[in-house]
């Protein structure tokens, strides 16, 4: 695990503060605006890359678990999601359309680097990537429509047109590259010049779209910096209830100890680069709900790395927990 993964919360922080800084002193919000989608919409492709469809044949080796991570991500987590939204963000419309994209979006990358660090079945939490991914792409506008309710205030198709633009194209681009490599140059040159480095552009290009949206809406972002107190609580909550269902579930289920790490990791991380991405596409003109889902990470990783620490598996000869 790098440096930069284990300070992402901070870094994450650090980007927004200096977005805030240089767009408050300099008048860079023109720029900075042009520059968030497309280095989201990168940053999903150089993820995107990363996965391999040929992992989900593990998914076999544990299907309690699939199936109980599947059930606590799409179906308990939004109506928990909505929940929060609808009883501490009633009033605050863009807060809670911002909220509720966080928490139904389940994470597609740094849960995985979260598992290894605390000794989780790190081969069903990579098998779990794309089925995660699959329902996001299908079930998102769906949770966004119905759970939503007045505060999301879009129409069907725009939304529709943002879930293509900021996760279908990227992902069959991801997935075509991925093909072509590994047609003509192997599959070995595509873990090396292709998967590895676009592995290492995923944080910097987090980092920037970040610092362009906070210095593209610094004085949006000062003027409602009481507001933004508010999603404090849900998320406290949120990051506090999810972690203790999923250890209470993988006990009953009586889970092996690897398999219960990697259900909580699975069902507590979030995929806010998606969510940001979708926020940015989709509420163009309510930059607040982009607000809400970068303040996500700010609490979620520290969070993670501390319930790592936490859940982590107990193994006196060190064996790795690669496969469980």
């Amino acid at each position: 695990m790098s440096l930069a993964e284990r300070l992402q919360g901070l870094l994450v922080a650090s980007a927004a503060l200096l977005g805030l800084g240089v767009g408050f002193v300099a008048p860079v919000g023109v720029v900075a605006e042009y520059v968030v989608l497309p280095a989201l919409v990168v940053m999903l492709a150089a993820v995107f890359v990363r996965m391999d469809a040929a992992h989900v044949g593990e998914v076999r080796r544990a299907k309690t678990l699939v199936v109980t991570g599947v059930v606590v991500n799409f179906v308990f987590t939004p109506v928990l999601a909505w929940g929060l939204g609808a009883g501490l963000l009633g009033g605050e419309p863009d807060l809670r359309v911002g909220l509720l994209l966080l928490l139904v979006t389940p994470c597609t990358d740094w849960y995985l680097v979260f598992t290894a660090m605390a000794r989780g079945h790190t081969g069903i939490a990579v098998a779990l990537l794309p089925v995660n991914l699959v329902l996001q792409l299908v079930l998102l506008p769906v949770y966004v429509l119905l759970l939503g309710g007045r505060a999301v205030m879009v129409d069907a198709v725009a939304l529709a047109e943002s879930v293509l633009l900021v996760l279908v194209v990227p992902l069959v681009l991801a997935m075509a590259l991925r093909w072509v490599c590994g047609r003509f140059e192997g599959e070995a040159w595509r873990e090396r010049h292709v998967v590895g480095p676009a592995g290492r552009l995923v944080s910097p290009l987090l980092y920037v779209a970040v610092f362009a949206m906070f210095a593209w809406q610094s004085r949006t972002v000062v003027a409602h910096g009481a507001d933004l107190l508010a999603l404090v609580v849900p998320l406290a909550v949120f990051f506090v209830v999810l972690p203790l269902v999923a250890v209470g579930l993988g006990r009953v289920l009586r889970l092996p100890a690897a398999q219960r790490v990697t259900l909580t990791m699975t069902v507590t991380a979030r995929n806010s680069p998606v969510a940001l991405a979708l926020a940015v596409a989709a509420f163009p003109d309510r930059p607040m709900v982009a607000v809400a889902v970068v303040l996500g990470p700010l609490v979620e990783l520290p969070v993670l790395a501390l319930l790592a620490q936490l859940v982590r598996v107990r193994r006196p000869d060190g064996a790795s927990a690669a496969t469980g």
